[in-house]
């Protein structure tokens, strides 16, 4: 008996009735009639890499091209127990029972068709479809660890077979092959693969629904080559039409989620809706959030009556996940978040971090020179595979709160628990909005919306996901840098008893300038000059006496009253 079968089994044991989502008009809603908002996070990186990722997209973007590779250093075999101790390792049920503890309620799984099937090419007999043990038993896996949390799985068909645009890293597609629309044998296959995994899931009341295609992206008969200005989409509506219908042999009740061409967005062309249980997805990423940019979305819910999702968007500053959230929660849509883990990560909730070793590496990639030996290459590379691991990535507990709490409540909490006497990192600032833990004037990237809005928000790329510019120096030592004139920070400090404190301020500065420390009531607690120090990192520290604070919690605001100041540290005592 499949462990499909037995883990239905056991679910319906459980909770005693199905969880089954389904439409109600323009709502998404439980077997109870109850409003159901998705409220979830993609596992990009997982069974499908793109090379912004794993830092190789200047060389290797799409994943085959990264498994050629790794394949160059450590060969076939060496690239195959990377990949299994990296898939073995990307997600694990400590994964899953964190998202959920985060707050998440369901999880969309970007699935690679080449763990479930073989590629045509490779088929033994043609036409017809070999099926494999892997992906179908990792998402087994998968809906376990998200039953046991009551948890939403959605399957999103990432990288389809021949793979479905020509944004090649997306889908991992291979130029040299017959595309997803060029041959039959692919569409076929994609058809095949969705009823193998609608007849084995049809049970189960934790899977969320089905993502048909995801980011389809291809001029059909247009000129963009990303299919943004295609009228009618003809064969995308017909092979989802197709799909539909093979799921629909063997499972009446999963919830269809349909993608439109232009990375998801291009409904043109779209004839009435073939199935009474389906949902629009639409994927937002580095535009304004308002409701302009959501009015094609809302326009398809009202014209299909048929409930909109946000399947994909991130890769922005926490101020844009604050207010995008905001923005979904008020036309009651719902999102999932991606992508779950990438190396060098600010943008996402978690971070898995590089090492020497592996960086290395990249450099040999990028820029050639002296050849790595293959043992070093595999050890490297293990490590990295090591590093994916749940209890080695870092938690971005900022990302979280913005999410999360920052949506409803505009109060600010400590970053770390921070004592006086004693010293402070810059970076340890509040948690909160922009506005009430700090002032930066670029916090947010809006490029889509308008191309001279590009901005790194954080223009350090380091430790926190705020409009605050956070550097690592020379020494590996965090500062904030990159300050204008009016941006400030603030940090909530533990007094052990009230009196008049010295400052003392680790900073550099290449032309003279001033800081200015107030609490939140905007009482001035000081002013400190600052000498030039000839240098960003050449750091110096100055003081200033007569800083009264009372006993207990106290909230400090410091104000940079001139460009150019980078701040390290400061020591109150």
């Amino acid at each position: 008996m499949k462990r499909a079968i037995l883990l239905s089994a056991f679910l319906l044991s459980q909770f005693g009735t199905s969880q089954l989502l389904k439409t109600q008009g323009q709502k998404i809603v439980n077997d109870k009639g109850e409003n159901i908002q998705l409220r979830g996070l993609g596992l990009g990186g997982w069974m499908l890499q793109e090379g912004y990722m794993l830092k190789t997209a200047d060389f290797a973007g799409p994943q085959y091209k990264i498994k050629e590779k790794i394949a160059e250093l450590t060969g076939e075999d060496g690239m195959n127990e990377f990949y299994k101790a990296y898939l073995k390792n990307g997600i694990t049920k400590q994964d899953i029972d964190f998202l959920k503890k985060a707050g998440f309620n369901s999880i969309r799984l970007p699935m690679h068709y080449n763990l479930y099937t073989l590629p045509i090419e490779k088929e033994p007999v043609k036409g017809q479809n070999t099926w494999l043990k892997e992906g179908f038993d990792m998402t087994d896996d998968l809906l376990k660890w998200c039953a046991d949390n009551n948890m939403y799985l959605i399957l999103d068909l990432h990288a389809a077979p021949g793979g479905q645009g020509n944004d090649v890293n997306i889908s991992d597609n291979d130029k040299s092959k017959p595309s997803l629309w060029e041959s039959e044998e692919n569409q076929k296959k994609t058809v095949a693969l969705w009823k193998k995994l609608a007849e084995r899931y049809k049970d189960e009341p934790w899977i969320g629904g089905y993502d048909l295609i995801n980011e389809p992206n291809i001029n059909f008969t247009g000129k963009n080559p990303n299919g943004t200005d295609e009228r009618s989409n003809a064969p995308l509506w017909k092979l989802q039409k197709e799909i539909t219908e093979a799921i629909r042999t063997v499972d009446k009740k999963h919830l269809i989620i349909l993608e439109g061409n232009g990375w998801g967005n291009n409904y043109n062309g779209l004839t009435p809706l073939w199935d009474n249980n389906m949902v629009f997805s639409f994927h937002k990423y580095w535009n304004n959030n308002d409701d302009a940019t959501l009015k094609f979305a809302l326009d398809l819910r009202e014209k299909y009556n048929a409930p909109i999702w946000l399947g994909e968007t991130g890769e922005n500053s926490n101020v844009w996940f604050t207010e995008l959230i905001r923005l979904l929660d008020r036309h009651n849509i719902g999102y999932a978040f991606w992508p779950m883990k990438k190396i060098d990560n600010i943008a996402g909730i978690t971070n898995v971090k590089i090492t020497p070793e592996y960086q290395k590496l990249l450099d040999y990639w990028k820029n050639g020179g002296e050849k790595p030996s293959k043992e070093f290459a595999e050890k490297a590379l293990m490590q990295i595979a090591d590093n994916y691991k749940f209890s080695n990535v870092e938690i971005k507990n900022d990302v979280i709160d913005a999410m999360f709490r920052q949506t409803t409540d505009s109060s600010t909490k400590p970053f770390r628990n921070l004592q006086v006497p004693g010293k402070i990192s810059a970076t340890d600032y509040d948690l909160g909005r922009m506005g009430t833990a700090y002032l930066d004037k670029d916090f947010v990237n809006l490029w889509v919306s308008d191309p001279a809005k590009r901005s790194e928000w954080n223009s350090g790329n380091q430790l926190r996901n705020d409009g605050v510019d956070i550097y690592k120096g020379k020494n590996n030592e965090y500062y904030v840098g990159k300050t204008e004139s009016g941006e400030w920070l603030q940090y909530t400090i533990n007094v052990k008893a009230a009196k008049s404190y010295t400052i003392y301020i680790q900073y550099a500065s290449t032309s003279p300038a001033k800081i200015r420390i107030e609490d939140t009531s905007g009482k001035q607690l000081g002013i400190v000059s600052l000498q030039a120090t000839g240098g960003n990192e050449i750091w110096k520290t100055t003081s200033s006496k007569g800083f009264n604070l009372k006993r207990g919690e106290n909230k400090i605001r410091i104000y940079f009253e001139n460009d150019g100041i980078n701040l390290k540290d400061f020591e109150i005592k």
